[in-house]
């Protein structure tokens, strides 16, 4: 049976895009560890990431905690069940991005395990403009759906990017996983299409695929005109830039 038709194979996927984008102890059976063609389930994964800030944005509400420290915890609640994993490679980013020299010497600061001035001012930026918008969306149900669209849509960009951008360098996270097939990228965003439209109407979810193609797609002409390609570093701060703008949209729609 063709992998698109078997549930195994879509059952395997999605637990090792699990194991990949998030720290929660969700097993299944794998009948074949194939990373790459994973990435086309990564919105479904983005989708449950964004239910569990979602979740905890509404819990906060029901103990009538202020808006702002809700919010503050929705987006915590996130960054706690990826492990920072995203977070991560914005700060490298930055860092790396930020910090000027050549290739060589931007890839280097990006593999530093340290962080600099431009990576904490890009996390600080993070974590203030998404708790931002989420508090002046006010209600809890505008909060949750926000956040499965921009979790969902954000990681759906992903795949394309590393289907068409060119990798920087010949190791690393992005180098292990591979490379999607076009076809996998395509179901992704199709993925992605779906839980946009499905929550935000068309009119919303297009508006939610257009600012996560503008934030994701900035980062990664960015980094290809600073480095040549993409890292696991760069799809990290694709996310964030995504996830962030999607966010601010869904805001200034209201």
């Amino acid at each position: 049976m063709s992998s698109d038709l078997n549930p195994r194979t879509w059952l395997s996927d999605l637990s090792t895009a699990n194991g990949l984008l998030t720290r929660l102890p969700l097993g299944g059976a794998q009948d074949e560890w194939d990373s790459a063609r994973a990435t086309r389930v990564y919105p479904l994964i983005g989708a449950l990431v964004g239910l569990i800030g979602g979740g905890a944005y509404w819990l906060c509400q029901l103990l009538s905690l202020p808006t702002l420290l809700s919010a503050l915890i929705a987006v915590a609640a996130t960054i706690l069940v990826t492990g920072a994993f995203h977070e991560d490679g914005l700060a490298d980013v930055a860092d790396g991005l930020g910090g000027g020299g050549d290739k060589a010497r931007k890839l280097a600061i990006m593999r530093d395990s340290r962080i600099g001035s431009f990576g904490v001012i890009a996390l600080v930026l993070s974590i203030a403009l998404r708790a931002a918008a989420l508090a002046a969306l006010v209600a809890a149900g505008s909060v949750i759906v926000s956040l499965i669209v921009a979790h969902a849509v954000a990681r759906g960009l992903l795949p394309a990017i590393m289907a068409f951008l060119p990798l920087a360098r010949g190791d690393g996270l992005a180098s292990g996983t591979g490379r999607p097939e076009a076809r996998h990228a395509l179901s992704a965003l199709g993925f992605a299409a779906i839980i946009a439209f499905a929550a935000l109407g068309l009119g919303g979810g297009l508006l939610a695929l257009l600012a996560a193609a503008l934030g994701a797609g900035s980062v990664a002409l960015l980094a290809r005109a600073q480095i040549g390609g993409y890292t696991g570093d760069v799809l990290g701060a694709a996310e964030q830039g995504a996830e962030i703008v999607v966010l601010l949209a869904v805001v200034a729609s209201l």
